[in-house]
């Protein structure tokens, strides 16, 4: 006998589990969050998920409560005797710490998933990891889906003539070269040099950007400091329009400020992290159908390669 699928969400990511629940065809589990006085975290599920595949939702953008809430969710599920908990994490925090760049740091990235792992956690789901090699710091199944999935057919919509595709910095070159062999174009690449995080220190761009329709591809954005400064240069190189694409909207700091000043003509993301405010230059598409499908495949044990990066 199959076992059943129940999908529950921590609070930060309530808002993308119903839509993933609403595409998936089934309702949201009951799962209760409690608080103590103090702040202490307690989930208690309110249905039995006994022998069941559980997939819990939780992207794990700062406060870092976010992350406690699911690693408890993942002992409670365990706690339960589920058949199996996976973690549905469409933003993975601390993706950026992913390596030793100076001397005396950590790396957060590992940290975290030494935490999912010692949870019980059994396979993880995620979208566009800042970086891919993330996946060799898990010891269990990781689901890297691609946002290309939800931002290719919105591009192609648009119509554009004499597309070129841009990465903003070097890092990104594999995201921006996917576009470009999707679309058969062109891609260029912004330089940054940064002196310290969050600030850019110096750019400037490889490849000719002339009468061209750019779309510069990142994974996410933070203040949008370097997004706004890409747009500006490569409109200084005789573009005709810059706009931009990012599967995470981090937006911290004075980023709405920076972007809404910014040349760029939109910024399309996905709801992984939810706004903090509306913006008319944002534009938020939802990724949630394309966690129910990778779901429903895992489930069923069918392949899921086409919703992976490059896949």
């Amino acid at each position: 006998m199959a076992s059943s699928v129940k999908i529950f969400s921590g609070t930060a990511s309530r808002y993308l589990a119903e839509k993933i629940c609403q595409s998936y065809g089934i309702p949201l589990g009951n799962l209760i969050i409690q608080r103590f006085s103090d702040g202490e975290i307690s989930p208690f599920f309110e249905e039995s998920v006994r022998g069941c595949d559980v997939y819990l939702v939780q992207s794990t953008f700062p406060p870092a409560d976010n992350i406690m809430e699911l690693l408890l969710m993942v002992d409670a599920a365990k706690r339960a005797s589920a058949s199996s908990v996976t973690i549905v994490v469409p933003y993975f925090g601390y993706a950026r710490q992913d390596r030793k760049d100076k001397p005396r740091v950590s790396i957060g990235a590992k940290v975290v998933a030494n935490l999912f792992s010692a949870s019980g956690a059994d396979r993880l789901m995620t979208c566009d990891l800042h970086a891919g090699q993330i996946q060799g710091f898990f010891d269990f199944p990781v689901d890297h889906l691609d946002g290309s999935a939800l931002f290719v057919p919105y591009i192609k919509s648009l119509n554009l003539e004499n597309l070129v595709f841009a990465a903003p910095d070097v890092g990104g070159v594999g995201r921006a070269r996917a576009f470009a062999k999707i679309f058969e174009t062109e891609m260029i690449v912004c330089d940054k040099h940064r002196k310290r995080a969050n600030e850019i220190a110096s750019m400037q761009v490889i490849g000719n950007v002339e009468n061209a329709n750019v779309v510069l591809i990142d994974d996410l954005i933070d203040t949008g400091g370097t997004i706004s400064k890409a747009g500006a240069i490569i409109l200084e190189k005789g573009a005709k329009s810059v706009r931009a694409v990012c599967t995470h909207a981090v937006l911290s700091g004075k980023a709405y400020e920076n972007l809404e000043s910014s040349v760029l003509e939109e910024i399309v993301v996905s709801d992984t992290i939810p706004l903090k405010k509306e913006s008319p230059k944002i534009h938020v598409l939802s990724i949630a159908s394309l966690f129910a499908t990778a779901i429903r495949r895992v489930h069923e044990h069918s392949s899921i390669s086409t919703l992976f990066i490059n896949g």
